[in-house]
């Protein structure tokens, strides 16, 4: 501030009416001491300003780890954010597809809130979470009371299975997502749901547990898919871990659709990248983002008067990695 003042020949304190708005400055002067900024790139401290302001400005997307799901997430909240006043700090673990610990959005939170940013978008945190700003999760752990914005994914388990077994599929497997998470457990719901209202009993033995990382599906879809009495269908609560069980597929020698058909859930770019596409739920996660973020944007600003708990709907993307099971 001191450089901008010696620029522009005004005092620090014009320059401090100038940053943050105040009367009693004349255009002239507001002219000088912007071409001063411009000049030498100056930028107020965050931290400087909310300890003055208690404003910032400045929203937080705290994630455990990036992946394709987490970045077309964060193209929503982008857009929502255009225009909108408010900057964005992307916070998230150095590791691509690191291990799960309990509180790390905590942490995470701790170190943003107040301070940093004026609130916050957790995506599926692992555990429900105190700020002391506001908060929105997307995909929430479950009976959560934070504000969140989630898919129907109870719906989204029950299409894809009702798919499966409208090609005759009755052997279906699931490899289910991180048990705590709301989304994973109505997943799973939705499986056994489709199952029996066809009147096909749910077999323990075809649910394996995943963690919504793509590596843990590798053991589980080998393990599926070397049984004797191996599944005629897998699916997997994410794309992810259906891409996995895709190549593990391919190792084994094994032909998609022909000798197993696969599903997932998200519909993230590479389901329709890879060969044969990838049958699966969009759960317009691009919309997940923007909703997450007008929301949270309300909340800050005071003015939110929409429900807490908002569910998207969702819809099958059949592609080619479905088709009726061969007949023994």
């Amino acid at each position: 501030m001191s450089d901008v003042a010696r620029l522009a020949g005004v005092s620090t304190a014009t320059v401090s009416r100038v940053v943050n708005g105040r009367y009693g400055v004349s255009a002239s002067t507001i002219a000088q001491v912007r071409s001063a900024i411009e000049h030498l790139g100056y930028e107020s401290s965050l931290v400087a300003t909310s300890l003055r302001r208690s404003r910032t400005n400045v929203l937080g997307l705290v994630s455990h780890s990036f992946q394709s799901y987490t970045a077309e997430v964060l193209k929503g909240v982008a857009e929502a954010l255009t225009q909108s006043g408010f900057d964005l700090i992307i916070y998230a673990n150095s590791d691509l597809y690191g291990t799960y610990s309990e509180g790390w959005e905590r942490r995470h939170l701790a170190r943003l809130s107040g301070t940093l940013t004026d609130g916050c978008i957790v995506i599926t945190p692992s555990g429900d979470m105190r700020s002391n700003t506001p908060i929105v999760a997307i995909d929430p752990v479950r009976d959560s009371t934070v504000p969140s914005v989630t898919a129907d994914n109870l719906a989204g388990g029950t299409t894809v299975v009702e798919h499966l077994l409208a090609l005759g599929h009755r052997r279906i497997a699931f490899i289910a997502g991180r048990s705590n998470l709301e989304a994973a457990w109505l997943r799973e719901e939705g499986y056994r749901r489709a199952l029996a209202s066809a009147g096909v009993p749910v077999d323990p033995t075809l649910i394996a547990r995943g963690d919504f990382n793509p590596e843990s599906a590798v053991p589980l879809a080998r393990a599926l898919m070397d049984r004797e009495d191996r599944p005629t269908a897998i699916f997997a609560a994410s794309d992810g871990m259906a891409l996995k069980a895709l190549e593990v597929a391919k190792e084994l020698g094994l032909s998609v659709p022909g000798d197993l058909s696969l599903a997932g859930f998200d519909n993230i770019p590479e389901s329709a990248l890879c060969d044969p596409g990838l049958t699966t739920v969009d759960q317009s996660m691009y919309r997940l983002g923007f909703e997450a973020a007008r929301m949270l944007r309300s909340l800050v600003n005071g003015n939110w008067e929409g429900p807490h708990q908002i569910v998207l709907p969702i819809r099958l993307v059949v592609r080619g990695s479905t088709a009726a099971p061969r007949t023994p």
